[in-house]
Formats: structure tokens, C-alpha cells, sequence
């Protein structure tokens, strides 16, 4: 039988067929996908072959095959830094959500995500949640980071998911679509699936006003069929996002401004730090590219670990 992996809980999987009918799977012996080395060889989104166990209970299954997969999202795995995590598999597009304070979302988390994305093809839209309770300053970040990011190419939608403004509008992108969300715990990912899909009734927390920090509501990615044919995979909030198997020479394919400077550089193989006749460092002294875009390229580059006690945007 083959289906779709909907939750993974460690060592069941929670698989649906075609036919809508539900079965717990775990995976017979060793399981190892080949080039990838990661904490979770099944992840959300897997299309999966298994064949019912025998025992007592048919709703139980053994997974003993995967299919190839279209595209995947993976990050440091926390507690082993050599190994990977997939977050989700064959995902049409992902949303990121991002809120200025309440908790804040730093460029350095942004870049990160986006750069992981580009590496494995997947197309990400930024909603900038909770603009209801912004002041002017605030609003002013907003509009200068949809700027940055709508300059590159990406698409950045101002939400509000307690108040409903634009959930409409993030309804009709999602479409026939399989849908990520993602961002820290606390930007109000669960808020904005209720909002999108009440009857589902994910839970939320309020955010810890003593580190102005989300606390984990979800534990577990997890996939729903929405109303309006429409499938989302909520996911747990992610505190860093650690960049993974990426030379040096190929962290700039996956900035869209520097990508689109690189041939205009002197050298082949320029980094775009120290070499002379540098396209994209002249772009940046010409404001051309956001400062903090390329405090994040640099970062990467250099292997340094995300910055979260400092003020990221780039308004220096």
C-alpha cells in the first residue's frame, strides 16, 4: 500500500492513503536514505510504501519503502551539529512567518531559511504577522524589510491573523497547494491555521513576557487537509536555523541579488569579501544590496552561528 506521511512522532508515522483511510506505520529495522545523513530518515510529507502487519491490529503498518522526493527542507539537527533534521518533504511552497517584536525575528534567521530554501527549490513567502499592534516604528521595520525582500524577488504579505486582515488573501496562495508554515515559537503560526481553518483548533500559548519568547504549542510537524482543497504542515518553532552542506563558493547561487552580480565580478571564484573589482561589494557600497543581506551572506560564509542578542536589521 503506499500513502502520505501526515505526523511523525520518532518512531511511529501516522500514514494516509489515497483512499483517506488512516494507518500507524513504523519502519522495519535500519532505514537510511543514501547522501543524507539525518536524525529522521521518514519525515512529513514522505510518500511511502508499507504493507499491514499481520498481528492482531490492521490498522498497524511496516514502512519498507520511500519514494523519490521532489524537494525537502532540512536544518541542524539540535543536539548533533554534524547531522540534519528534515523538517518536511514535497512541499509546493513554504510561508515564513516573521514579527518585528513580540518575539522579534532577526534578518540572520530570514536570510538562513530563505538560503535553505533556495538551495532545495522551494518557493517561500514572508508574512509579516501582528501588524494590528505595531506602533509607527514598528510598521516602519516592516515596510523597509518587505522592501529588502520584495527588491530580491520574494513575495511579502502584512497579516494579522487575531484580526483577519489578508488571511483571505494567503487562503487563495495556498490553493492546491501543500503549505509549510514555519518562524520562531510565538509569531503566531497556530493562530493564523485557526484563523485559516477554525475547526482544526491547533493549540496556542501566550508569548513568555519574561524573555518575549513563543513557547512551544506544537511539538511535532504535522500535516491537515484543509476545507478548501488545501494541505498545511504546521511545524514546530524553530529557535535557529543552522545552514547545512553548503560550500563556500555556492552560499552566493542562493542570494538572488548576489547570484545575479556574480558574473559581473573579475575572478570566477570571487567571494565577494576581500578580491579586488568585486561586483557585488560595489553594489553595496552603491546601496544596491541590503547591509544586512550581506551580514548574513558573510556569516554563512564564515560558518558563524546565528546573532540573536543584537539588533539585525540593517539600520545601522
Amino acid at each position: 500500500m503506499t500513502g502520505r506521511v501526515y505526523k511523525s512522532t520518532g518512531s511511529w508515522y501516522t500514514v494516509k492513503t489515497e483512499l483517506g483511510h488512516i494507518y500507524e506505520c513504523r519502519i522495519k529495522g535500519k532505514f537510511r536514505i543514501k547522501g543524507i545523513k539525518s536524525t529522521n530518515p521518514i519525515a512529513v510529507g514522505d510518500i511511502v510504501d508499507f504493507e499491514l502487519e499481520t498481528d492482531n491490529n490492521q490498522d498497524t503498518g511496516v514502512i519498507h519503502n520511500i519514494h523519490d522526493r521532489k524537494n525537502y527542507i532540512v536544518r541542524k539537527s539540535v543536539n548533533l551539529s554534524k547531522q540534519t533534521h528534515i523538517i518536511a518533504a514535497n512541499i509546493d511552497q513554504v510561508f515564513l512567518m516573521v514579527t518585528i517584536n513580540n518575539p522579534p525575528t532577526f534578518t540572520s534567521f530570514i536570510d538562513r531559511f530563505l538560503v535553505t530554501a533556495e538551495a532545495y527549490s522551494i518557493k517561500t513567502i514572508l508574512l509579516f504577522n501582528k501588524i494590528d499592534t505595531y506602533d509607527e516604528e514598528a510598521l516602519n521595520e516592516v515596510r523597509y524589510l518587505a522592501h529588502v525582500y520584495r527588491k530580491i524577488g520574494y513575495e511579502c504579505i502584512g497579516i494579522s491573523a487575531t484580526t483577519g486582515k489578508n488571511v483571505e488573501k494567503v487562503k487563495a496562495l495556498m490553493s492546491g497547494k501543500v503549505s509549510m508554515f514555519s518562524g520562531h515559537s510565538g509569531v503566531g503560526k497556530s493562530t493564523l491555521v485557526n484563523a485559516i481553518e477554525p475547526s482544526l483548533n491547533l493549540k496556542t500559548k501566550e508569548i513568555s513576557t519574561q524573555h518575549m519568547q513563543g513557547q512551544h504549542t506544537t511539538t511535532f510537524a504535522e500535516m491537515f487537509d484543509l476545507s478548501f482543497d488545501a494541505k498545511i504542515i504546521d511545524t514546530p518553532g524553530i529557535k535557529g536555523f543552522g545552514v547545512v552542506d553548503m560550500d563556500k563558493e555556492e552560499v552566493g547561487d542562493y542570494f538572488p541579488e548576489i547570484f545575479e552580480l556574480k558574473q559581473d565580478c573579475k575572478f570566477n571564484n570571487c567571494l565577494h569579501i576581500q578580491e579586488p573589482n568585486c561586483a557585488v561589494k560595489e553594489a553595496l557600497d552603491n546601496d544596491e544590496i541590503a547591509f544586512s543581506r550581506y551580514r548574513s551572506y558573510l556569516q554563512i560564509v564564515e560558518g558563524e552561528d546565528e546573532n540573536y542578542r543584537t539588533d539585525n536589521w540593517g539600520n545601522e
